[in-house]
């Protein structure tokens, strides 16, 4: 009986020992559903066939849609909002160069999205920025100002900043202008502009809600970007060296962006707020 006992024992934990080794630990994780807002759990959903250019800056500068290399003036990669991303510094005078592609230079509508981190500098110490800090840019050959000019506006401050966006969509242009905007330094923050041509509307926003609502433009329509040049990251189109534009050179009161820059997205329709705002928050949780 005792011998029977042993045997049917052996076998049990012979039996534990080969289900433990052929099953994992239950982890709850894994059963979890997938994170989803708005009815989408990844970006590659949104418009998916409307993104057409992205750069994600993981030690590259190359436009994985059209596969286009920008051109490097002064910037590295580190300190990213997901992985690796383009690093500035006004002591380099840094910036990017992109040559647009032919869907760009003919887009109707568009969002243009990207997260940024940019530093406080007040060499001078007069509690304000250098001068103007160049964000996103679309240059105009035949103009000072470019056909898409969004920078940080010269004093703002480490707890209220001024944004400006001058946006040109043919032989009229308009402005948009929004200060006292808190968490722009020291801090990520994503930054996105939609323009829809079928209502001539222009819409900003900040961190996936609206921050200036949408706007009418002074032109119906399409845009009308003929004479347009290269897209520039980091400073405003005169800043850069050669100077674009018909500035002739650099300005006293434009300085360039020190900081980091990332997830930089352009889109040939102009997003929903729902769209934008899932585009926000699904990055977010990329980054985390």
């Amino acid at each position: 009986m005792k011998k029977k006992f042993l045997i049917m024992m052996s076998v049990v934990t012979f039996t534990g020992i080969l289900l433990t080794s052929c099953y994992k630990e239950f982890d709850p994780s894994t059963y979890a559903p997938a994170f989803t807002i708005s009815g989408f759990s990844s970006i590659s959903q949104i418009q998916p066939g409307k993104l057409v250019s992205y750069w994600a800056f993981d030690q590259s500068l190359i436009d994985s849609v059209s596969g286009t290399p920008a051109s490097n003036s002064g910037t590295s990669f580190s300190g990213g909002f997901i992985g690796k991303g383009l690093s500035l510094n006004v002591d380099d005078e840094s910036y990017i160069e992109f040559t647009p592609s032919a869907t760009i230079k003919n887009l109707h509508s568009f969002t243009i999205s990207f997260w940024v981190k940019p530093t406080f500098v007040d060499k001078n110490s007069d509690g304000g920025i250098d001068g103007c800090l160049g964000l996103f840019n679309i240059a105009n050959t035949g103009d000072f100002w470019g056909y898409l000019d969004w920078f940080i506006e010269n004093g703002s401050n480490p707890t209220a900043s001024t944004i400006k966006v001058h946006f040109k969509g043919g032989a009229s242009d308009t402005w948009i202008v929004k200060g006292g905007v808190t968490g722009v330094f020291g801090s990520w923050s994503n930054h996105t502009l939609t323009y829809d041509a079928t209502t001539s509307q222009v819409t900003y926003y900040m961190n996936g809600s609206v921050l200036v609502p949408a706007t009418t433009v002074p032109w119906t329509g399409n845009l009308d970007w003929s004479g347009i040049g290269p897209f520039v990251m980091g400073c405003v189109q005169f800043q850069t060296n050669p100077s674009l534009g018909t500035a002739g050179g650099s300005q006293s009161w434009a300085s360039y962006l020190t900081g980091y820059m990332d997830e930089v997205r352009i889109y040939s329709t102009a997003l929903s707020a729902t769209e934008v705002n899932a585009l926000v928050v699904l990055q977010g949780k990329a980054g985390r």
